[in-house]
Protein backbone atom coordinates (compact mmCIF):
# COMPACT_ATOMS: atom_id res chain seq x y z
CA UNK A 1 0.00 0.00 0.00
CA UNK A 2 1.68 3.47 -1.26
CA UNK A 3 2.11 5.92 1.81
CA UNK A 4 -0.86 8.42 1.73
CA UNK A 5 -0.41 12.07 3.00
CA UNK A 6 -3.21 13.83 4.82
CA UNK A 7 -3.86 17.30 4.77
CA UNK A 8 -5.91 18.27 8.09
CA UNK A 9 -7.77 21.72 8.61
CA UNK A 10 -7.42 22.25 12.57
CA UNK A 11 -4.72 21.57 14.55
CA UNK A 12 -6.48 20.21 17.60
CA UNK A 13 -7.07 16.64 19.50
CA UNK A 14 -9.06 15.48 16.75
CA UNK A 15 -5.82 15.76 13.79
CA UNK A 16 -3.60 14.54 16.80
CA UNK A 17 -5.55 10.81 17.34
CA UNK A 18 -6.18 10.90 13.48
CA UNK A 19 -2.19 11.23 13.15
CA UNK A 20 -1.96 7.80 15.98
CA UNK A 21 -4.33 5.99 14.30
CA UNK A 22 -2.75 7.06 10.42
CA UNK A 23 0.90 5.83 11.69
CA UNK A 24 0.15 1.81 11.48
CA UNK A 25 -1.25 2.41 7.70
CA UNK A 26 1.31 4.52 6.57
CA UNK A 27 -0.44 7.40 6.44
CA UNK A 28 1.07 10.94 7.53
CA UNK A 29 -0.92 13.28 8.70
CA UNK A 30 0.07 17.52 8.61
CA UNK A 31 -2.21 20.04 10.15
CA UNK A 32 -3.41 23.10 8.91
CA UNK A 33 -3.47 25.81 12.00
CA UNK A 34 -6.40 28.10 10.58
CA UNK A 35 -5.93 30.88 12.64
CA UNK A 36 -1.73 30.94 12.18
CA UNK A 37 -1.93 29.70 8.35
CA UNK A 38 0.92 27.91 9.87
CA UNK A 39 1.33 23.87 8.73
CA UNK A 40 2.45 21.79 11.76
CA UNK A 41 3.07 18.27 13.05
CA UNK A 42 -0.15 17.15 14.60
CA UNK A 43 1.59 15.37 17.77
CA UNK A 44 4.32 17.78 18.23
CA UNK A 45 3.08 21.06 17.06
CA UNK A 46 6.05 22.15 15.88
CA UNK A 47 5.59 23.83 12.64
CA UNK A 48 6.53 22.33 9.15
CA UNK A 49 5.34 24.28 7.28
CA UNK A 50 3.52 28.16 5.53
CA UNK A 51 0.67 28.68 3.96
CA UNK A 52 -2.78 26.74 2.61
CA UNK A 53 -1.63 26.63 -0.77
CA UNK A 54 1.88 24.85 0.03
CA UNK A 55 -0.42 22.50 2.10
CA UNK A 56 -2.42 21.82 -0.48
CA UNK A 57 0.16 20.64 -2.83
CA UNK A 58 1.70 18.60 -0.53
CA UNK A 59 -1.44 16.73 0.25
CA UNK A 60 -3.19 13.58 -1.48
CA UNK A 61 -6.04 14.15 0.77
CA UNK A 62 -7.30 16.88 2.84
CA UNK A 63 -9.87 16.70 5.25
CA UNK A 64 -11.41 18.85 8.76
CA UNK A 65 -11.32 18.11 12.17
CA UNK A 66 -14.03 20.77 12.66
CA UNK A 67 -16.92 22.43 11.07
CA UNK A 68 -16.30 26.29 12.01
CA UNK A 69 -13.97 26.74 9.17
CA UNK A 70 -13.82 29.95 6.98
CA UNK A 71 -15.70 29.41 3.58
CA UNK A 72 -12.96 31.49 1.46
CA UNK A 73 -10.62 28.10 2.98
CA UNK A 74 -12.70 25.23 2.46
CA UNK A 75 -13.46 27.32 -1.33
CA UNK A 76 -9.74 26.74 -2.37
CA UNK A 77 -9.64 23.37 -0.64
CA UNK A 78 -12.43 22.22 -2.90
CA UNK A 79 -11.04 23.61 -6.18
CA UNK A 80 -8.04 21.33 -5.58
CA UNK A 81 -10.31 18.28 -6.06
CA UNK A 82 -8.41 17.06 -3.55
CA UNK A 83 -11.32 17.69 -0.06
CA UNK A 84 -13.24 15.20 1.68
CA UNK A 85 -15.92 14.95 2.78
CA UNK A 86 -17.67 18.37 0.45
CA UNK A 87 -17.33 21.44 1.69
CA UNK A 88 -21.09 21.69 1.56
CA UNK A 89 -20.96 18.58 4.64
CA UNK A 90 -18.69 21.60 6.12
CA UNK A 91 -20.59 23.80 5.63
CA UNK A 92 -24.25 21.51 6.53
CA UNK A 93 -21.87 20.90 9.86
CA UNK A 94 -21.26 24.44 11.03
CA UNK A 95 -24.14 26.33 9.89
CA UNK A 96 -27.88 25.33 11.31
CA UNK A 97 -29.51 27.00 8.60
CA UNK A 98 -28.01 24.56 6.02
CA UNK A 99 -27.95 21.49 8.32
CA UNK A 100 -32.13 21.92 8.94
CA UNK A 101 -32.53 21.83 5.03
CA UNK A 102 -30.32 19.05 4.46
CA UNK A 103 -32.03 17.08 7.06
CA UNK A 104 -35.15 18.01 5.75
CA UNK A 105 -34.15 17.10 1.77
CA UNK A 106 -33.02 13.47 3.38
CA UNK A 107 -36.35 13.24 4.96
CA UNK A 108 -35.08 12.84 8.58
CA UNK A 109 -36.90 13.78 11.18
CA UNK A 110 -36.25 16.37 13.71
CA UNK A 111 -37.65 19.00 15.89
CA UNK A 112 -39.77 21.90 13.83
CA UNK A 113 -37.80 24.91 13.50
CA UNK A 114 -37.88 28.58 12.02
CA UNK A 115 -35.11 31.18 11.09
CA UNK A 116 -34.94 34.46 12.54
CA UNK A 117 -33.21 37.00 11.13
CA UNK A 118 -35.34 40.01 12.68
CA UNK A 119 -38.13 40.84 15.16
CA UNK A 120 -41.23 39.86 13.19
CA UNK A 121 -39.22 36.70 12.40
CA UNK A 122 -38.92 36.10 15.87
CA UNK A 123 -42.44 36.96 16.67
CA UNK A 124 -43.53 34.68 13.67
CA UNK A 125 -41.29 32.08 14.80
CA UNK A 126 -43.01 32.11 18.80
CA UNK A 127 -46.50 31.21 16.92
CA UNK A 128 -45.11 28.63 14.96
CA UNK A 129 -43.10 26.67 16.60
CA UNK A 130 -44.49 27.66 20.33
CA UNK A 131 -43.51 27.98 23.92
CA UNK A 132 -41.30 26.61 25.50
CA UNK A 133 -38.98 26.49 22.35
CA UNK A 134 -35.11 26.26 22.10
CA UNK A 135 -32.86 29.15 20.24
CA UNK A 136 -29.75 28.51 18.80
CA UNK A 137 -27.11 30.71 16.52
CA UNK A 138 -26.73 29.21 13.27
CA UNK A 139 -23.49 29.74 13.44
CA UNK A 140 -20.49 29.12 15.73
CA UNK A 141 -22.24 27.39 18.75
CA UNK A 142 -21.20 24.97 20.22
CA UNK A 143 -20.61 22.65 23.65
CA UNK A 144 -24.13 24.89 24.43
CA UNK A 145 -22.78 28.16 23.65
CA UNK A 146 -25.08 30.75 21.69
CA UNK A 147 -27.89 28.65 23.02
CA UNK A 148 -31.04 30.31 25.07
CA UNK A 149 -34.29 29.00 26.06
CA UNK A 150 -37.90 30.50 25.70
CA UNK A 151 -40.06 29.00 28.57
CA UNK A 152 -42.45 32.15 29.36
CA UNK A 153 -43.98 35.11 27.33
CA UNK A 154 -42.35 37.53 29.78
CA UNK A 155 -38.88 36.54 28.80
CA UNK A 156 -39.44 37.65 24.71
CA UNK A 157 -38.55 40.97 25.18
CA UNK A 158 -35.08 41.02 27.29
CA UNK A 159 -34.63 37.29 25.21
CA UNK A 160 -34.80 39.55 21.70
CA UNK A 161 -32.36 41.65 23.23
CA UNK A 162 -30.18 39.01 23.43
CA UNK A 163 -30.54 37.40 20.28
CA UNK A 164 -30.11 40.75 18.38
CA UNK A 165 -26.99 41.45 20.29
CA UNK A 166 -25.89 37.89 18.90
CA UNK A 167 -27.07 39.06 15.28
CA UNK A 168 -25.21 42.33 14.87
CA UNK A 169 -22.11 40.87 16.49
CA UNK A 170 -21.59 38.40 13.66
CA UNK A 171 -21.66 39.03 10.07
CA UNK A 172 -24.24 36.78 7.90
CA UNK A 173 -25.59 34.96 11.63
CA UNK A 174 -29.22 34.04 11.85
CA UNK A 175 -30.72 32.59 14.57
CA UNK A 176 -32.81 28.64 14.57
CA UNK A 177 -35.67 28.47 16.84
CA UNK A 178 -36.73 25.14 17.64
CA UNK A 179 -39.52 23.16 19.51
CA UNK A 180 -38.31 22.25 23.07
CA UNK A 181 -38.12 18.25 22.66
CA UNK A 182 -39.30 16.08 25.91
CA UNK A 183 -36.44 13.44 25.33
CA UNK A 184 -35.70 10.57 27.65
CA UNK A 185 -32.11 10.98 27.03
CA UNK A 186 -29.21 11.92 24.11
CA UNK A 187 -27.68 9.38 22.27
CA UNK A 188 -25.74 9.44 19.18
CA UNK A 189 -24.21 7.42 16.19
CA UNK A 190 -21.01 7.31 14.78
CA UNK A 191 -20.60 5.59 10.98
CA UNK A 192 -17.85 5.98 8.26
CA UNK A 193 -19.15 5.89 4.12
CA UNK A 194 -16.61 5.54 1.05
CA UNK A 195 -17.10 6.87 -2.05
CA UNK A 196 -18.37 3.82 -3.57
CA UNK A 197 -21.01 3.94 -1.11
CA UNK A 198 -20.20 1.27 1.03
CA UNK A 199 -20.84 2.06 4.71
CA UNK A 200 -19.69 0.96 8.10
CA UNK A 201 -21.95 2.08 11.18
CA UNK A 202 -20.95 1.56 14.89
CA UNK A 203 -23.18 0.80 17.70
CA UNK A 204 -24.99 3.69 19.46
CA UNK A 205 -23.48 5.34 22.60
CA UNK A 206 -25.96 6.94 25.01
CA UNK A 207 -24.57 10.74 26.21
CA UNK A 208 -24.34 12.44 29.46
CA UNK A 209 -23.93 16.49 29.30
CA UNK A 210 -23.39 18.75 31.92
CA UNK A 211 -23.12 22.02 31.69
CA UNK A 212 -24.03 21.73 27.99
CA UNK A 213 -21.03 19.72 27.65
CA UNK A 214 -20.35 16.11 27.04
CA UNK A 215 -19.12 14.71 30.14
CA UNK A 216 -19.91 10.64 29.34
CA UNK A 217 -20.51 8.71 26.80
CA UNK A 218 -21.33 4.67 26.93
CA UNK A 219 -21.44 2.17 23.67
CA UNK A 220 -24.90 0.47 23.96
CA UNK A 221 -26.89 -2.91 22.16
CA UNK A 222 -30.46 -1.81 21.66
CA UNK A 223 -31.13 -3.14 18.59
CA UNK A 224 -34.34 -1.37 17.51
CA UNK A 225 -32.98 2.03 18.00
CA UNK A 226 -29.70 1.03 16.47
CA UNK A 227 -32.04 0.23 13.28
CA UNK A 228 -33.86 3.29 13.16
CA UNK A 229 -29.99 4.98 13.58
CA UNK A 230 -28.52 3.56 10.85
CA UNK A 231 -31.43 4.52 8.31
CA UNK A 232 -31.27 7.99 9.41
CA UNK A 233 -27.54 8.15 9.23
CA UNK A 234 -27.74 6.46 5.25
CA UNK A 235 -30.08 8.87 4.40
CA UNK A 236 -28.21 11.75 5.24
CA UNK A 237 -24.94 10.39 4.50
CA UNK A 238 -26.17 9.39 1.03
CA UNK A 239 -28.19 12.86 0.68
CA UNK A 240 -24.75 14.60 1.07
CA UNK A 241 -22.13 11.62 -0.73
CA UNK A 242 -20.34 12.02 2.14
CA UNK A 243 -16.87 10.35 2.58
CA UNK A 244 -15.74 9.62 5.77
CA UNK A 245 -16.90 9.77 9.84
CA UNK A 246 -20.27 11.20 10.21
CA UNK A 247 -21.45 11.65 13.51
CA UNK A 248 -25.31 12.53 14.51
CA UNK A 249 -26.75 12.97 17.66
CA UNK A 250 -30.31 11.77 18.51
CA UNK A 251 -33.02 12.84 21.01
CA UNK A 252 -34.46 9.70 21.95
CA UNK A 253 -38.12 10.42 22.44
CA UNK A 254 -39.64 7.19 24.37
CA UNK A 255 -37.91 5.09 21.57
CA UNK A 256 -38.42 7.62 18.59
CA UNK A 257 -35.21 8.99 17.63
CA UNK A 258 -35.44 13.07 16.29
CA UNK A 259 -31.60 14.11 14.84
CA UNK A 260 -30.51 17.00 16.76
CA UNK A 261 -27.45 18.04 15.02
CA UNK A 262 -24.96 16.49 12.75
CA UNK A 263 -21.21 16.78 13.17
CA UNK A 264 -19.35 15.99 9.54
CA UNK A 265 -16.06 14.59 11.10
CA UNK A 266 -14.43 12.12 14.09
CA UNK A 267 -16.57 12.90 17.02
CA UNK A 268 -16.27 13.12 20.66
CA UNK A 269 -18.90 10.22 21.65
CA UNK A 270 -17.10 7.75 19.39
CA UNK A 271 -13.48 8.25 21.48
CA UNK A 272 -14.74 4.80 22.81
CA UNK A 273 -14.10 3.39 19.71
CA UNK A 274 -10.35 3.55 20.41
CA UNK A 275 -10.33 0.65 22.76
CA UNK A 276 -13.69 -1.10 22.62
CA UNK A 277 -14.04 -1.48 19.04
CA UNK A 278 -12.15 -3.66 16.47
CA UNK A 279 -11.23 -0.34 14.22
CA UNK A 280 -11.47 3.16 15.70
CA UNK A 281 -13.36 5.78 13.85
CA UNK A 282 -10.07 7.85 13.77
CA UNK A 283 -8.42 4.65 11.73
CA UNK A 284 -11.75 4.46 9.84
CA UNK A 285 -12.05 7.92 9.02
CA UNK A 286 -8.34 8.01 6.84
CA UNK A 287 -9.68 4.72 5.48
CA UNK A 288 -12.04 6.41 3.81
CA UNK A 289 -11.18 9.62 2.81
CA UNK A 290 -8.14 7.52 1.36
CA UNK A 291 -10.55 4.99 -0.72
CA UNK A 292 -9.40 2.19 1.58
CA UNK A 293 -11.84 -0.78 2.60
CA UNK A 294 -13.31 0.50 5.61
CA UNK A 295 -12.71 -1.26 8.96
CA UNK A 296 -14.86 -3.60 11.00
CA UNK A 297 -17.34 -1.35 13.15
CA UNK A 298 -17.82 -4.29 15.62
CA UNK A 299 -17.75 -3.71 19.55
CA UNK A 300 -15.14 -5.68 21.17
CA UNK A 301 -16.05 -5.15 24.78
CA UNK A 302 -18.47 -3.28 26.79
CA UNK A 303 -16.84 0.70 27.07
CA UNK A 304 -17.44 3.87 27.87
CA UNK A 305 -15.97 7.15 27.56
CA UNK A 306 -15.19 10.25 30.74
CA UNK A 307 -14.26 13.58 29.28
CA UNK A 308 -11.63 15.27 30.90
CA UNK A 309 -12.26 19.15 31.09
CA UNK A 310 -9.77 21.71 32.64
CA UNK A 311 -7.30 19.40 34.28
CA UNK A 312 -4.09 18.17 33.53
CA UNK A 313 -3.57 15.65 35.74
CA UNK A 314 -5.25 12.67 37.19
CA UNK A 315 -4.63 10.38 40.36
CA UNK A 316 -2.09 7.70 39.91
CA UNK A 317 -3.76 5.20 40.61
CA UNK A 318 -6.33 5.58 37.80
CA UNK A 319 -3.03 4.38 35.56
CA UNK A 320 -2.83 1.41 38.04
CA UNK A 321 -6.71 0.62 36.83
CA UNK A 322 -6.26 -2.98 34.45
CA UNK A 323 -9.05 -1.47 32.24
CA UNK A 324 -8.73 2.07 32.01
CA UNK A 325 -7.03 3.77 28.79
CA UNK A 326 -5.98 7.37 29.28
CA UNK A 327 -5.91 9.79 26.34
CA UNK A 328 -3.76 13.25 27.35
CA UNK A 329 -4.44 15.83 24.15
CA UNK A 330 -1.14 17.86 24.90
CA UNK A 331 -2.93 21.03 25.71
CA UNK A 332 -2.28 24.12 27.82
CA UNK A 333 -4.59 23.59 30.99
CA UNK A 334 -7.44 26.23 30.51
CA UNK A 335 -11.16 25.72 33.00
CA UNK A 336 -13.83 24.12 31.10
CA UNK A 337 -11.36 22.90 28.23
CA UNK A 338 -11.15 19.61 26.77
CA UNK A 339 -7.74 18.21 28.18
CA UNK A 340 -8.57 14.28 27.63
CA UNK A 341 -10.57 11.39 27.69
CA UNK A 342 -10.48 8.27 29.58
CA UNK A 343 -11.85 5.00 27.93
CA UNK A 344 -12.99 2.50 30.46
CA UNK A 345 -13.26 -1.25 29.25
CA UNK A 346 -15.14 -4.26 30.95
CA UNK A 347 -16.78 -7.60 29.76
CA UNK A 348 -20.04 -6.58 30.56
CA UNK A 349 -22.31 -4.65 31.43
CA UNK A 350 -22.10 -5.17 35.57
CA UNK A 351 -18.27 -5.16 35.13
CA UNK A 352 -18.40 -1.91 33.18
CA UNK A 353 -20.64 -0.24 35.81
CA UNK A 354 -18.18 -1.47 38.87
CA UNK A 355 -15.18 -0.07 36.96
CA UNK A 356 -16.58 3.29 36.00
CA UNK A 357 -17.74 3.51 40.21
CA UNK A 358 -14.15 2.44 40.73
CA UNK A 359 -13.00 5.27 38.74
CA UNK A 360 -15.12 7.72 39.58
CA UNK A 361 -14.48 7.22 43.36
CA UNK A 362 -10.78 8.48 42.89
CA UNK A 363 -11.83 11.17 40.72
CA UNK A 364 -12.12 14.49 41.89
CA UNK A 365 -15.74 15.71 41.86
CA UNK A 366 -15.43 18.84 41.81
CA UNK A 367 -13.28 18.50 38.33
CA UNK A 368 -15.65 15.91 37.22
CA UNK A 369 -19.66 17.28 38.42
CA UNK A 370 -22.72 15.17 38.88
CA UNK A 371 -20.22 12.13 37.35
CA UNK A 372 -21.26 10.14 40.49
CA UNK A 373 -24.86 10.49 40.36
CA UNK A 374 -25.17 9.74 36.41
CA UNK A 375 -22.79 6.57 36.79
CA UNK A 376 -24.95 5.44 39.61
CA UNK A 377 -27.92 5.16 37.63
CA UNK A 378 -26.51 2.70 35.36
Amino acid sequence: MANKQVLVLGAGQLARMMSLAGAPLNIDISAFDVGSEHIVHPLTKNVIGHGLNNAIAAADVITAEFEHIPHSILDICEQSGKFLPSTQAIKAGGDRRIEKQLLDDASVANAKYAIINTRSDFDAAIEYVGIPMVLKTALGGYDGKGQWRLTDSNQIDSLWNKISASLEATPEQAVVAEEFVGFDREVSLVGARRASGEIAIYPLAENVHVGGVLSLSIAIDEPELQTQAAQMFSAVANELDYVGILAIEFFDVQGKLLVNEIAPRVHNSGHWTQQGAEVCQFENHLRAVCNLPLGSTQAIRHTAMLNILGQDSLPESVLAMPQCHVHWYGKEKRPGRKMGHINVCAQSKDELKRNLTELVNVLDPAAFPELQAHVAKL
